[in-house]
């Protein structure tokens, strides 16, 4: 009986002891580690109650149903499986936070990068369609964010025609449409044309989940051989 108390006491103890060294190292509380054990040292973790981050708490995600965790999580390790350690090691990308309905300051987003947290947060729940091509995405803006120098918007926008301008935000714009061009003219989405960081992240997305090349387009195979030159250079065993 007195092992029985010992190991309860144990027990209770450890259980806050790790939600609060999951809250110290991410910064978002109510999480649960939900897979620990990967090839590349990525940690997956998820929201056991919806949580709000930020300064003025204007973050806000939720919990999941275990069904869909247990669906999602295979799509997007299945992406993430494609990085190694080394790579995630250089962008400051260690943990993988899943929940739903992400949003900031109620406009809803699928991810939200955070390099010095070495933390992604993925909308489970973002559009079926993009679901794939999103995870890409958000984790380049980890690359950009982790080498500025390398993705340098200057020389970027000097491959666009002279007369085009980028919004000043991606939320300064109602430019928002993910849908893949027939004729790209230079974007590959009506997205791609918010921000340079954005145009960067969706060119690196698309050539994720396929081989791109536009023989027509001059613009678009500067940009692209831009991202492959520059991710080469962060790890030169990189596979597209």
């Amino acid at each position: 009986m007195r092992i029985l108390k010992l190991l309860f006491i144990i027990f209770i103890l450890i259980i806050p002891a790790k939600a609060n060294t999951i809250y110290n190292l991410t910064q978002i509380p109510d999480l649960e580690i939900y897979e620990l054990n990967t090839h590349n040292n990525l940690i997956y973790l998820y929201a056991l109650k919806p949580f709000r981050l930020g300064v003025e708490k204007n973050i806000s995600c939720f919990n999941s149903e275990k069904e869909i965790l247990e669906k999602k999580f295979r799509v997007i390790k299945k992406n993430l499986d494609r990085y190694s350690k080394e790579f995630l090691k250089k962008i400051g990308l260690k943990y993988l936070v899943m929940c739903e309905d992400l949003s900031i300051s109620g406009i809803n987003t699928a991810g939200i990068p955070n390099n010095i947290m070495k933390t992604l947060i993925i909308d489970i729940k973002f559009n079926e369609k993009y679901f794939e091509r999103v995870i890409h995405h958000e984790l380049f803006h980890l690359i950009n964010d982790s080498n500025k120098l390398l993705f340098n918007q200057d020389e970027w926008r000097s491959y666009n025609i002279k007369n085009f301008k980028y919004a000043d935000c991606s939320t300064c714009t109602d430019k928002l449409g993910l849908d893949t061009y027939s004729n790209t003219q230079g974007f590959l989405t009506e997205y791609s044309k918010s921000t340079p960081s954005e145009d960067m992240a969706e060119v690196f997305s698309h050539l994720m989940i396929g081989k791109f090349e536009f023989k027509e387009d001059i613009i678009l195979n500067k940009k692209i051989r831009f991202i492959k030159r520059n991710i080469e250079k962060i790890d030169n065993n990189f596979q597209f």
